[in-house]
């Protein structure tokens, strides 16, 4: 079993379905926007592969599909608008998360690294009082290349003063764990999204939070 207490010098969080519960309303807002649009039922995109992935990976493939009348911008801007609206009406910060980050946060810097906007980092942070505890956030706002490329990781790594082999991850989706095994990090994945079959390459893969806890503390 990999010791994650060793060498240890600061963890990453994943944003979207490991401190708050927002896979499935990620889905439901795109769902509601192409149902808004007149493709409520041939939208045709498949949502589990963009799992990890950015607004932005779905718009593209979304408008090479379809060729809709509105630019990638406006779509990019009416997708975050709608999703913002949801978290602030269901607040779906996962329950053991305050607790864990408070007590990780005591003894290692923290940070995010998310394929989502800083709009959206920004208004999940604020719930429960969060962004008190995470001294470096990342979007993929602020780098070249989002999930599966290692680059928020790496970003996140330079930010806290940390080698990358010193930083875990807590992730779940499998792009990115790949990201930050691709970036020269551990890796804890958790099945709130996937089924374990498919976070596999991860260092470990856990299904709770208190297992999370146990690895690290």
């Amino acid at each position: 079993m990999t010791d994650f207490r060793a060498g240890t010098g600061a963890i990453i969080f994943d944003m979207d379905g490991v401190i708050v519960d927002s896979e499935p309303l990620h889905e439901l807002a795109f769902r509601q926007i192409f149902d808004a649009m007149g493709y409520g039922e041939t939208h045709g995109m498949d949502f589990t592969a963009y799992l990890g992935r950015s607004d932005r990976a779905l718009w593209v493939d979304f408008v090479a599909k379809h060729a809709p009348p509105q630019p990638l911008e406006e779509l990019l801007a009416w997708k975050q608008r709608h999703f913002i609206e949801i978290l602030r009406d269901r607040r779906p910060i996962f329950g053991p998360v305050p607790a864990l980050v408070e007590e990780l946060s005591a003894r290692w810097p923290l940070a995010v690294a998310s394929g989502s906007l800083h709009p959206v980092i920004d208004e999940v942070l604020a719930l429960r009082g969060l962004r008190r505890f995470f001294p470096v956030v990342v979007s993929v706002q602020d780098v070249a290349r989002g999930k599966p490329a290692p680059d928020v990781f790496l970003r996140a790594a330079a930010l806290l003063g940390q080698p990358p082999g010193a930083c875990v991850v807590l992730e779940d989706s499998a792009a990115g764990v790949t990201a930050a095994q691709a970036a020269g990090m551990r890796v804890i994945a958790i099945t709130n999204t996937l089924p374990a079959a498919q976070l596999g390459h991860a260092d470990a893969v856990v299904d709770s939070y208190a297992a999370v806890r146990a690895r690290l503390l």
